[in-house]
């Protein structure tokens, strides 16, 4: 009797993140048997930047002002990185991918480039352009009315026209502050848990890849079966936004309708929640 080769998970984390947000769920799936992988993108994870102005004691004037080498970083390095990753797991058997958040615009261009090595697609509370362009058109949407991304913005230093990059303080002195993105982000995390996201969260995010052209195109990447999961506590990509991404990809690609799953998470998971896990035993296990 032969069996099916096993596949691989590959993850691609969000905005100001890294593959370590997915640390857990990845320990908890390789427990089960599975195998996976994080993509750290061009910038971030083991390559990632923290201004010296960042640490303690801060000097918030000059974060305002420092370098970042993420500035000269595209949307085609993101996609470069994880196609490579992709083409290496592919020698193995089938290949899984799966984007949260800011992560769905890489994983939709990454299935435009390559549909032909991606056995499945998962958006985890994602991006998933269809109809419009960018993120950043997205934003404009009333489905995107109750986002509380302002909350976030707040926390911004710098101008990014000037400086390249999105630069949040995620270590801001203004309780106020830490309590917005708490609400946007984090839900009913305790303080302790708010406390260690935001030591894992990065400042600086290239500010081009919310612009960059992120529709998926329905002969490359419409032809990939889909997994979108509905995180039904997101105060950053609402629900109403993320049912949006849903019925533009069901209409565009008629004959593959999205698997819709549902989550009572709030935008940063924690994605090793006993939910998430077994949506991703399942579909691992169907392709043995």
């Amino acid at each position: 009797m032969t069996t099916s080769p096993s596949p691989t998970l590959v993850f691609v984390h969000g905005t100001n993140s890294s593959a370590y947000f997915c640390s857990g769920l990845i320990t908890e799936l390789t427990l089960r048997g599975h195998r996976c992988v994080a993509v750290d993108l061009p910038g971030h994870g083991t390559e990632g930047f923290f201004p010296r102005s960042y640490q303690a004691p801060q000097d918030v004037a000059g974060l305002a002002t420092e370098p970042s080498p993420l500035a000269k970083l595209t949307i085609g390095d993101y996609v470069e990185r994880v196609v490579g990753v992709v083409r290496r797991a592919r020698r193995h058997g089938p290949v899984v991918l799966a984007g949260a958040s800011q992560g769905g615009v890489t994983v939709s261009r990454v299935g435009n480039a390559v549909p032909e090595l991606l056995d499945r697609v998962v958006y985890l509370a994602a991006y998933c352009c269809v109809d419009l362009p960018t993120m950043t058109a997205y934003l404009e949407t009333p489905e995107n009315r109750e986002s509380l991304l302002p909350n976030v913005t707040r926390a911004m230093v710098a101008d990014p026209a000037v400086l390249g990059v999105a630069r949040i303080n995620w270590r801001s002195a203004d309780p106020a502050v830490i309590e917005g993105i708490r609400q946007c982000l984090a839900g009913d995390f305790t303080d302790e848990a708010l406390g260690r996201l935001l030591n894992l969260l990065e400042p600086d995010e290239p500010v081009g890849i919310p612009l960059a052209d992120a529709r998926g195109e329905a002969h490359t990447w419409g032809r990939i079966p889909r997994t979108y999961v509905r995180f039904t506590r997101d105060r950053l990509i609402p629900p109403a936004l993320q049912d949006r991404f849903i019925a533009e990809a069901d209409r565009l690609t008629p004959g593959n309708p999205t698997d819709v799953r549902s989550v009572a998470a709030p935008h940063v998971g924690p994605f090793d929640r006993p939910e998430l896990v077994e949506i991703f035993d399942e579909l691992a296990g169907r392709m043995y």
